[in-house]
């Protein structure tokens, strides 16, 4: 089983809003257990959207499907611009 942390640095101001997009986007899809979580300590700004898959092809496949899906891209036009910078950490869940 992997974790995928996907973490963006919000623009000032922005950090609610983008996590309220992407709550709001992904509770209801099969992308599994989600959570948002917003910095308490750390980098201001921070919004980072937590999942788990079992494989590395389960992401990948998600991730073919989500650019398809004409009911994501509506909602989740124009979130690029409400972050900075971000990054995808993958770990592996030791068992």
């Amino acid at each position: 089983m992997f974790i995928v942390r996907d973490m963006f640095n919000a623009k000032p101001g922005m950090a609610s809003k983008l996590a309220k997009l992407m709550k709001d986007t992904w509770e209801n899809t099969e992308r599994g257990k989600i959570r948002v979580l917003t910095d308490a300590v750390g980098d201001y700004n921070t919004v980072v959207m937590e999942t788990e898959v079992r494989e590395i092809a389960e992401l990948e496949q998600r991730m073919k499907r989500y650019m398809q899906d004409p009911e994501i891209k509506k909602k989740m036009s124009g979130y690029t611009d409400l972050w900075l910078t971000g990054r995808r950490e993958i770990m592996r869940v030791v068992e």
